[in-house]
C-alpha cells in the first residue's frame, strides 16, 4: 500500500507510520519541516503549508490511503497543557480545517482517487457526560469548545464522500504512552508520592494504549468494508480515581492526594476541561467489526508503559 499520513510526525502518526513501514507499506509523511527528521526505510517525508495540496497534491494519485491526523496540540507542546488564549483556541480549530481543506483539494484533483481517507477526531466530540452512561458511536455530540472543534475536525474532510471515497473517523480516547501526551504528567506526581485523582475523580476516562490505537487505525485501513465514526478506546473505561488508583498500584505509590477541582482551574484556566470532563465511551463498532484489543484493561496497560 502506499499511505500519506498529515501529522505523521506526531506521536500517533510515527507510531503508525513505523508501523506500515515495518510491514513494507510505502509511507508518505506531510511535515511543514520534513528535513528536521530522519526518516526510517520506506517513510519519506514531503513538505506541506498544512492548509493547501499545493506542494504534495500530485501524490494523493493512486495513493491507496491518506490518514489525516494533522492538527495543533490541544494541550500545547510542553510537559504542562499551556493554556487556551482565543488566538491558541482559533489556531487548534482552523489548523483542523485547513488541514482536512488540503486533503479534500488533492482528492478532488486526483483522477485516480485514493480509496480511503480516515479522519483523526476524538471522544470530545460527545462533550462532558458526568454520569455513568455508555456512550456508543451512535450518541448524539456534545457542547463546548472540544466537542465543536472534534465536529468542525470530522467534517473537515465530508467532501470525499461524495467523490466516492471511503471515510473512516477516529474518535480516539486518551492516549496512552510514556512517549508524550496525558501520562507522563498524569504519573509525574505519583512518583513523588503526592498522586491521587483530579477533582472528585468521577469522571469517566477513556483510555487505549498506544499500540491498540495503531493496531486500531490498521484494521480500519486495511477493513473494505469499514466506514463512518468509531470510539478508539478500550472495552474498559475507568473513573479517572480508579485510574489513578491503578496508576498507584502499578508503581507501588499512593493514591490518595486528590488535586481540588478549583486548583486545577486555577491553574490551568479553560484548559483544565481535557482532564476535569469525562465521558464512557466504548469502541462498540470495532468490536462488532471483530477487533481484539491487546490491552483490554487499564492494569495491563499501565504495567506495560510503566515498567519498562
Amino acid at each position: 500500500m502506499r499511505v500519506i499520513i498529515t501529522g505523521g510526525t506526531g506521536l500517533i502518526g510515527s507510531a503508525l507510520a513505523k508501523n506500515l513501514a515495518a510491514d513494507g507499506h510505502e509511507v508518505i509523511v506531510l511535515s511543514r519541516n520534513p528535513e528536521k527528521y530522519s526518516f526510517p526505510s520506506n517513510i519519506h517525508g514531503e513538505k506541506w503549508d498544512g492548509k493547501t495540496a499545493a506542494q504534495w497534491g500530485h501524490l494523493a494519485d493512486g495513493a491507496d490511503a491518506i490518514v489525516n491526523l494533522a492538527g495543533e496540540p490541544i494541550a500545547g507542546t510542553g510537559l504542562l497543557p499551556s493554556r487556551w488564549t482565543e488566538e491558541r483556541k482559533r489556531r487548534i480549530r482552523q489548523s483542523r480545517i485547513d488541514a482536512g481543506t488540503a486533503v479534500t483539494q488533492a482528492i478532488r484533483a486526483a483522477a485516480n482517487k485514493p480509496k480511503l481517507v480516515i479522519q483523526s477526531s476524538g471522544v470530545d466530540y460527545y462533550g462532558n457526560v458526568q454520569s455513568n452512561q455508555i456512550i456508543t458511536e451512535t450518541s448524539p455530540n456534545g457542547s463546548g469548545f472540544l466537542a465543536s472543534v472534534t465536529v468542525d475536525w470530522e467534517n473537515s474532510t465530508a467532501e470525499v464522500e461524495a467523490m466516492g471515497v471511503r471515510r473512516v473517523i477516529l474518535r480516539s480516547g486518551i492516549v496512552l504512552s510514556m512517549e508524550s501526551g496525558a501520562l507522563p504528567i498524569t504519573v509525574l506526581p505519583f512518583k513523588f508520592f503526592v498522586g491521587g485523582p483530579l477533582g472528585n475523580g468521577q469522571q469517566w476516562w477513556p483510555w487505549i494504549h498506544l499500540d491498540d490505537e495503531v493496531r486500531a487505525i490498521r484494521f480500519l485501513l486495511e477493513s473494505e468494508v469499514a466506514s463512518g465514526p468509531y470510539n478508539l478506546c478500550a472495552p474498559n473505561p475507568l473513573s479517572n480515581k480508579d485510574f489513578a488508583k491503578t496508576i498507584g498500584q502499578v508503581i507501588n505509590r499512593p493514591a490518595f492526594f486528590p488535586a481540588p477541582a478549583f486548583a486545577i482551574k486555577l491553574a490551568l484556566g479553560e484548559i483544565a476541561a481535557i482532564v476535569l470532563d469525562g465521558r464512557r465511551a466504548i469502541p462498540q463498532k470495532l468490536q462488532e467489526a471483530g477487533f481484539t484489543f491487546t490491552y483490554p484493561q487499564a492494569q495491563e496497560a499501565l504495567q506495560d508503559l510503566l515498567n519498562q
